[in-house]
């Protein structure tokens, strides 16, 4: 797996967590989300209900997916 591969991964988790842009999460907080949803649902679902979510409600899945991209790339560099 490539890290832009990992970086995709990543983003589609956090997109389909359960964790909000709202309660302002630590770095700590968006890694163990990530790590848990992989775990919970698998790398294919997560992609899954990222598709899913961007054809049922586009006009919210855009936003979400920035934020979990900028949280990511945040979360994982301070790592």
């Amino acid at each position: 797996m490539t890290a832009v591969e990992s970086d995709d991964i990543r983003y589609e988790a956090l997109f389909v967590s359960d964790l909000q842009s709202s309660q302002d999460p630590s770095p700590e907080l968006i890694r163990a989300a990530v790590s848990e949803t992989v775990g919970r649902l698998g790398e294919q679902r997560c992609a899954e209900l990222v598709a899913q979510e961007f054809g049922e409600h586009p006009d919210c899945a855009l936003g979400r997916m920035r934020w979990a991209r900028h949280a990511v790339r945040s979360a994982y560099e301070a790592a």
